[in-house]
């Protein structure tokens, strides 16, 4: 009797493993084949090769940038590093010598091309957070 109630253990163990497999399998055929459910905003672009003198050695870097109430990153440029930047939480104050003080909103993109120097700080109550990527040599 004992050896009978194992035998179906084992049998209904190997049935549900079988199961489990053909599932796995089958929902790897019901990848979609077109994007559903997903949208792309607007594109910014910037033109590498018009803002390096070279590629070589260069990597691509993507951060996510918080600014704390108060916090600010000091003025720099961005000769030799383009970029783009992404405000995805919050409200930044970005500023451009000679050309004035810009606030920066959720969605808000900064181009930051070789002739960009700015710097930034959150004036605000809120943390800010930015997604900045850009193409730097280590």
């Amino acid at each position: 009797m004992r050896n009978g109630k194992i035998f179906w253990g084992v049998c209904a163990a190997a049935v549900i493993g079988l199961v489990f497999e053909a599932g796995m399998v089958a929902g790897e055929d019901m990848a979609p084949d077109k994007p559903r459910g997903v949208s792309v905003g607007t594109t910014s672009t910037l033109d590498v090769l018009e803002n390096l003198d070279d590629c070589q050695d260069r990597e691509l870097r993507v951060r996510l940038i918080t600014f704390e109430p108060g916090g600010a990153v000091p003025l720099h440029s961005h000769e030799g590093r383009p970029g783009i930047a992404t405000v995805i939480q919050g409200t930044l104050t970005e500023h451009v010598p000679g050309k004035g003080v810009f606030e920066r909103h959720t969605g808000d993109r900064l181009i930051e091309d070789k002739n960009t120097v700015h710097w930034a700080e959150n004036r605000t109550d809120s943390t800010v957070m930015v997604l900045a990527t850009d193409l730097f040599k280590p």
